[in-house]
């Protein structure tokens, strides 16, 4: 068997464009990486190569594919992209959802969401197919993280033999042949112990390697066990060694990853004034859990060094990433640990200074200085910061369960509804700043927000907007799928309605996405001219796209509503938007009944400008059928509106088309055609 060794390398200056962020400091695994790269010729199943890393949460399985991504990225020059393919609740996400993000990534605009709910059902939909296409024949790296099953996987494997598929993934991919999965246990001793000391300080591990030895055997050397209890080590910085093995193992032993019972303790202690927890007797500052059962005094002195530093070390029959989670958790005091719940309410679990202070409530130095001692804890990870320069945080994947949990038992729903509620408030001055920074004759924006989370000049808007739009598009899904914040949620969703084409960058697809949402506040709210302004938007954007039957459809749905509204605008755009499409879709008949519908309405409404446009369309649908006496007949009527508007402009472009209509008048008199 190769020899493992270790290497501890800290993450690249610069983040690969489609990459998500490797670990701050990687260690060992070189074998794995050999055979990942040994891997990488075979394809699987005649479509592409695959490589799949499998391990358990807390593994290092994202840390190994990400690193291993990254150092053969270069070799992929027609795109780099990545998903998580699990929900931060455990769902699977839909292969249809993954495929949208991936397509944007790889700069192509994905096809128009499903409605709800179809994309879970749809398998191998629209956007699926468009992925298989844009990869197809080329060099493209793709990442998959946290898959689930192989039914996720496979509508997302185009045939391109020269791309790349890696994928992390808990269990064996059933039922795609040819899947020769690289299997992650614990680092080797050697490797542990570079973590350890490069994260806790290589003093106290080098005073004492036994010891050392027996707390990466305590953690399974499993990479986010070590991790955390280099972070307690930290915190503790006059503990030996032997005392966070002594707390792990206790924690384990004593049963305290009961998470229920730890928090009604915490939630009271929290609620008679959010004071810390008291210190238990016998551990350093408080910070150790409960005694050992009698029996387990820990590692002793003299146990021997294992030999063979590239041997897996052997792993407990309890899970040592519960009982270093719970035993760190304990430790915090009561802010930063309503931070961490808090934090699980944040878009996509990643928050900065902005966000976690709206969360938790707090002025934003106290905010970030919480974050920072999380992160120096190990219970968040640092990202690569803003382009602003603010530091960004996200809450690991594999801690996120125990944290649902735990909220859910501390934190009254009264008070996770309000920080809920501030963070949207906190996100809509953001935005409707955003937008009085790019476009101050729209109007003066909110009231600034303080200093540190200002933006400050139309550049930082810009950039902020399309950094954080895809954050600020899981906030408003999140919020309205929970039904309980509308209003501001549609605050939200009007903001970045507003916003977001300032950019310049605002896909369709987000759009899309928007109106949907706004049409489906407006169903549940039982608003039907809200709901027909949105399906008319809908319409529009689908007409665009060149999806005639749909916009028809659209358009035809916000006909219904309008009516019932009494919103006889409405009423006229929608009728103008079904003739558009049946024009577009070749029915030149069913298009002059729309548009004569259409105009009696704008003429009732008054609306001179609409009725000469639509005294043109329905003359160009007689022209379409050879109706010409009744399209000379419209176009003459429009002119005679155009005078009394005296639109100089649009008399030269009806006049023409009158000209035009009686040159291929007199053409086809002087030479008719056979029919």
């Amino acid at each position: 068997m190769a020899r493992k060794t270790a290497t501890v390398e800290a993450r690249p200056a610069v983040e690969l464009g489609g990459l998500p962020p490797g670990p701050g400091l990687f260690v060992g695994r070189r074998a794995e990486l050999a055979a990942l790269e040994a891997g990488r010729g075979g394809v699987v199943a005649g479509r592409c190569p695959v490589l799949v890393v499998a391990g358990r949460p807390g593994s290092g399985r994202s840390s190994l594919a990400v690193r291993f991504a990254a150092s053969v990225a270069a070799e992929y020059p027609d795109g780099v992209a990545s998903a998580r393919m699990s929900a931060p609740d455990g769902r699977r996400v839909a292969p249809e959802r993954a495929a949208r993000e991936l397509l944007e990534q790889l700069g192509v605009e994905p096809p128009a969401a499903l409605p709800e709910g179809a994309e879970a059902e749809a398998g191998d939909g629209p956007a699926c197919r468009a992925l298989r296409e844009a990869v197809a024949g080329r060099r493209t790296l793709l990442v998959l993280d946290d898959v689930r099953d192989a039914g996720q996987l496979w509508p997302l494997l185009a045939v391109a033999p020269g791309a790349l598929v890696v994928v992390t993934t808990a269990g064996p991919l059933t039922g795609i042949e040819g899947i020769d999965p690289v299997i992650l246990g614990g680092l080797g001793l050697r490797a542990s112990i570079e973590l350890v000391s490069a994260l806790a300080g290589g003093t106290r591990v080098a005073a004492d390697p036994v010891a050392v030895a027996g707390l990466v055997e305590a953690c399974a050397a499993r990479p986010a066990a070590l991790r955390l209890m280099a972070g307690w080590l930290r915190a503790v910085p006059k503990a030996a060694v032997t005392e966070a093995t002594r707390a792990l193992n206790g924690a384990a032993a004593a049963g305290l990853i009961d998470l229920t019972a730890e928090g009604r303790r915490r939630g009271k202690e929290e609620r008679n004034g959010g004071r810390a927890p008291a210190k238990p007797t016998g551990s350093p500052q408080g910070v150790g859990p409960a005694k050992a059962p009698a029996g387990e005094k820990g590692p002793k002195a003299g146990r021997p060094v294992l030999e063979d530093v590239g041997e897996p070390v052997p792993v407990p029959d309890s899970d040592p990433l519960d009982a270093a989670f719970l035993l760190t958790y304990r430790a915090l005091p009561a802010p930063q640990a309503r931070m961490l719940r808090m934090l699980t309410l944040a878009p996509r679990q990643q928050a900065d200074v902005r966000t976690a202070s709206a969360l938790l409530g707090c002025p934003a130095p106290e905010a970030a200085s919480v974050l920072q001692k999380l992160t120096d804890r190990e219970l968040l990870e640092e990202e690569p910061p803003a382009a602003d320069g603010t530091a960004r945080y996200r809450v690991p994947g594999r801690f996120l369960p125990r944290l649902v949990r735990m909220r859910e038992e501390l934190d009254r729903p009264s008070e996770v509804q309000l920080a809920r509620a501030r963070l949207l408030e906190r996100l809509v001055r953001l935005v409707e700043s955003a937008r009085a920074l790019l476009d101050p004759a729209a109007g003066p924006g909110p009231e600034p927000l303080p200093g540190a989370l200002r933006l400050r000049d139309a550049a930082h808007a810009r950039l902020w907007l399309a950094q954080e739009r895809g954050r600020l598009l899981a906030a408003v899904a999140d919020a309205i799928g929970q039904a309980d914040l509308d209003g501001s949620a549609g605050r939200l969703v009007s903001a970045l309605l507003r916003a977001l084409p300032l950019t310049g960058q605002a896909a369709p697809a987000d759009l899309y996405r928007l109106h949907g949402l706004v049409l489906r506040v407006a169903e549940r709210g039982g608003a039907p001219r809200r709901a027909a302004a949105a399906l008319l938007n809908l319409g529009n954007l689908q007409a665009a796209a060149g999806h005639w039957e749909d916009a028809a459809e659209r358009y035809q749905q916000a006909l219904g509503l309008a009516r019932t509204a009494g919103d006889e605008l409405a009423c006229a755009r929608a009728l103008e938007g079904v003739a558009e499409s049946r024009r577009a879709l070749g029915d030149a008949v069913r298009a002059a009944d729309w548009y004569g519908r259409a105009l009696a309405l704008r003429q009732g409404l008054g609306d001179q400008r609409a009725e000469a446009r639509l005294l043109a369309r329905v003359a160009e649908a007689h022209l379409a059928q050879r109706r010409y006496e009744e399209a000379e007949r419209e176009y003459r009527a429009a002119l005679a509106v155009l005078r009394r508007l005296a639109d100089e402009r649009g008399l030269r472009a009806v006049g023409a088309a009158l000209e035009r209509l009686r040159a291929l008048v007199e053409a086809e008199r002087l030479h008719p055609s056979s029919e």
